[in-house]
């Protein structure tokens, strides 16, 4: 089907419903909003309280039921709920990248801010590795598709996870919840909230304790790595908070989280062997990589520990004093402080031959502080609501980069260049003693220092043209200071081969001369890679890069009757520049990695991403207000795309003079009579690619005009619970969500060893409680049918031709008891 045949047909199921709507009105077009009921859905997707269907925004809202119902208690869980979204992670749960409609940041480089933007109870997170960790006791979560920088934060340049838990209440009350299943699932929770003085002051505490094993188990040869299963879940969250009514129109809420894991993550697994597989296998001290590669057996050959160690906590006040001037307008005051450190092991060759590692003992890890302050007034006057607002922040980032050679590497380097012939190639080529040229343990050990100082004043405001007519506008200005002091360093003599190679040139080429043309070029590529290049010893550099900008956003909305609006928007979006926070280098291009004058660039800046978006949509209520149905088109185009690809030894931020995403989303909402059945779901078609451009260096030239990879065409979810009475003390419920997306290559080169093809995702879950919600048993799997498929297929570093994978989550299945006081 052609893409104009598929966005009409999304436009014809469109306005046939709406057509339905229009003729099943009741209301008279003068009384034109609908009301505000029970069965209204209420967002804050404007920074005040909205009728979801009163919202000229694409948003998908879920309730405390629906998020429980499917098993969604992080982020990356919400993607079964959601279309148009993907969650993928690599290397750790650290490492985890949120995208709607095709655009998201690669998660690998902390230098890159989010294009998703997730904000948890108001603050928002600085990445989204920063944000993957339990939710708690949750109120909502509103997923807000395409740009929302104007009132949320200042990166959100697709679109903005917005999550609220659960404030104290000033009734007593209490939950609790034990779970076990299969993989060693164990875990459970506890909250409990009331009033703690009188009327004034109300609480709430919340702690959580899950562990499951590894769902990978690990051949890990010679070692040092002794654990032999991976990807494994162990975690403590806490969270409380205060609630003080210190006055009839003032509010002060105050809280506090904390989140300690200690893990082993991730391993990724081979999907295709090349021609060096021989070699690993000659050099691990067991039989090396299964041949042929069999992905998911869920086997993985790695030598070296890949520890996961993630503390997360921060503390956040909002305050909220409606005046007795301005006609009652509410000021709100947020402060927010955060502290998120992460520390990783990673064995690099993926392999039980000792050849690369990153180390596992605090010398690979980033380190987030960040302190923000947001002010807002919004109030009402005549027919307008009208909101300005202030923020202001500080963020500190410390990484630590590390990249050690294991005992294998230089003959894993003679063999490959020797056809397997000569184990001792490096010794003869550079006239160092064997070992010598990359010794054990020796390698790379870079520091960035990384702060940065923003504030923005924005406003956004609606106008009632009419009773039925509406218009928003809303203006932002962003200003930034980035500095980024870097400190690259070669320990151990770790550059000590490159030297002695380069030094040696005449050497090399008579060594290769009977080789295929290009040999000696390649020997310097692999042995002269910006991990063991001596320019980098012991230098550093300092830069500086201020980003200014003006976002905004303009939009219509007509209430055609009680039942349908009609709306567009245009939105201008932006995503901050910033540093590549790895090793970039000056070579003469004639030379290549030989070039003894090579030095370390000193502008590792990245500019800004702008996004112009345009939607038009409608939003319909039906059969009492038992159907919600809303649909959109969209149209984005990004200038200078922020996008992060790995070379197979660093990472290459470049920026794309143009991407451009375009398609449809349609949302559906609806209840039985009763409600003991609600359905929700969607659809969300995004053609999004590459524009035609000339590709920089180090960018894959398969890009321009193509779609851009983890990005389906199509996406469609559903979710449905049923719940009816069993007997007079007793009732059973249903749940069942599920998730469809069409084929998408999950590469940043789009190498088509690298598609992973459409598939579908089931969650179920089966209980029986009281009538009176005190105590309920689930008996609930998330991917009911165990369905294999990749997050992400990379080259395999140094292996040319070979392939290894991380893997989504297999069946999981389990009890759950529920307890509320």
């Amino acid at each position: 089907m052609s893409r104009f045949n598929v966005v009409y047909g999304l436009l014809e199921a469109i306005g046939f419903l709406s057509v339905i709507t229009v003729s099943a009105a009741q209301t008279d077009v003068e009384h034109a909003k609908p009301p505000q009921d029970s069965d209204s859905v209420v967002v804050t997707a404007q920074k005040r309280e909205q009728n979801l269907q009163d919202v000229p925004i694409t948003v998908s809202a879920f309730s405390t039921q629906q998020l429980q119902a499917a098993g969604v208690y992080d982020i990356k869980s919400l993607t079964i709920l959601t279309p148009g979204l993907t969650v993928t992670s690599t290397s750790s749960e650290a490492i985890t990248t949120a995208r709607i409609r095709g655009i998201g940041t690669v998660g690998d480089n902390p230098g890159l801010e989010s294009s998703v933007g997730v904000v948890i109870d108001g603050v928002y997170r600085p990445r989204n590795g920063v944000s993957f960790g339990d939710l708690g006791e949750l109120q909502r979560i509103e997923v807000l598709k395409g740009p929302q920088g104007t009132i949320f934060g200042k990166n959100t340049s697709a679109g903005v996870i917005q999550v609220l838990t659960e404030p104290p209440k000033f009734e007593f009350g209490g939950k609790a919840e034990l779970t076990s299943g299969g993989s060693g699932i164990r875990g459970g929770s506890v909250a409990i909230t009331g009033p703690v003085f009188g009327d004034h002051v109300a609480a709430r505490l919340y702690v959580a304790k899950r562990e499951h094993d590894g769902f990978y188990d690990v051949q890990t040869g010679g070692g040092p790595r002794k654990v032999t299963e991976d990807e494994n879940q162990d975690f403590v969250s806490a969270r409380g908070q205060l609630l003080w009514l210190p006055t009839e129109s003032t509010s002060v809420r105050l809280i506090g989280d904390y989140t300690d894991r200690d893990e082993s993550c991730c391993v990724a697994v081979q999907t295709r062997l090349g021609p060096t597989a021989p070699i690993i296998d000659a050099l691990a001290s067991d039989s090396g990589l299964k041949n042929p590669a069999n992905p998911f057996a869920r086997q993985a050959f790695i030598n070296r520990p890949t520890p996961q160690r993630i503390k997360d906590r921060g503390l956040s006040g909002e305050v909220n004093w409606k005046l007795p001037a301005l006609n009652g307008a509410t000021l709100t005051s947020i402060s927010a402080w955060r502290q998120w450190d992460f520390v990783n092991g990673l064995d690099a060759d993926y392999s039980t031959a000792d050849i690369w590692y990153r180390a596992s003992d605090g010398r690979y890890g980033n380190s987030f502080e960040q302190a923000t302050e947001e002010l807002r007034l919004a109030g009402q006057a005549g027919r307008s609501q009208w909101l300005i607002g202030a923020l202001v922040g500080n963020e500190k980032l410390d990484s630590h980069y590390n990249l050690s050679f294991g005992s294998a590497f230089e003959q894993y380097y003679s063999l490959l260049f020797s056809q397997g012939a000569a184990p001792t190639l490096v010794s003869t080529v550079t006239g160092l003693t064997p070992g010598a040229a990359y010794p054990l343990d020796a390698g790379l050990q870079d520091f960035f220092d990384h702060r940065s100082r923003k504030y923005a004043i924005f406003t956004n405001n609606t106008v009632s043209f009419t009773s039925l007519f509406e218009g928003t506008i809303g203006l932002r200005y962003t200003s930034e200071k980035k500095r980024l002091e870097s400190q690259y360093t070669n320990v151990g003599g770790g550059s000590e081969g490159c030297a002695a190679s380069r030094a040696r040139r005449p050497i090399v080429d008579a060594v290769f001369a009977d080789a295929p043309a290009g040999t000696a070029a390649n020997w310097f590529n692999f042995g002269c890679g910006t991990f063991a290049d001596p320019a980098f010893d012991s230098f550093s550099s300092t830069q500086e890069i201020s980003d200014n900008e003006w976002s905004g956003t303009a939009k219509l909305a007509y209430h055609l009757t009680a039942q349908l609006m009609g709306y567009a928007s245009y939105t201008r979006g932006h995503k901050a520049a910033g540093f590549n926070l790895d090793r970039e280098r000056i070579v003469n291009q004639a030379l290549g990695a030989a070039d003894p004058g090579s030095r370390p660039d000193t502008d590792t800046s990245f500019p800004a991403e702008v996004v112009d978006s345009y939607e038009l949509g409608i939003k319909s209520v039906s059969l009492g207000g038992a159907l919600t149905l809303n649909g959109s088109l969209f149209y984005e185009k990004f200038d200078d795309f922020q996008l992060n690809t790995f070379t197979g030894v660093a990472f290459v931020v470049a920026s794309i003079p143009e991407v451009k995403s375009r398609g449809a989303d349609l949302d559906i909402l609806w209840f039985s009579p009763g409600h003991s059945f609600s359905m929700q779901g969607g659809i969300t078609y995004a053609d999004t690619r590459y524009g035609n451009f000339t590709p920089p260096p180090d960018t894959p030239a398969t890009l321009p005009g193509n779609q851009m990879s983890l990005a389906p065409k199509w996406s469609g979810s559903v979710s449905a619970i049923w719940s009816r009475p069993l007997g007079e003390r007793m009732r059973w419920s249903v749940s069942v969500s599920e998730k469809t997306v069409s084929s998408y290559n999950t590469g940043s080169d789009l190498n088509p060893a690298k598609e992973q093809g459409g598939y579908s995702l089931i969650n179920a879950r089966v209980g029986v409680g009281s009538t009176n919600d005190h105590w309920m048993v689930e008996a609930w799997s998330e991917n009911l049918t165990d369905k294999d498929y990749y997050q992400v297929v990379i080259d395999a570093p140094l292996q040319p031709g070979s392939y290894v994978a991380y893997l989504g989550a297999p069946r999981m299945y389990g009890l759950t008891l529920r307890v509320n006081l």
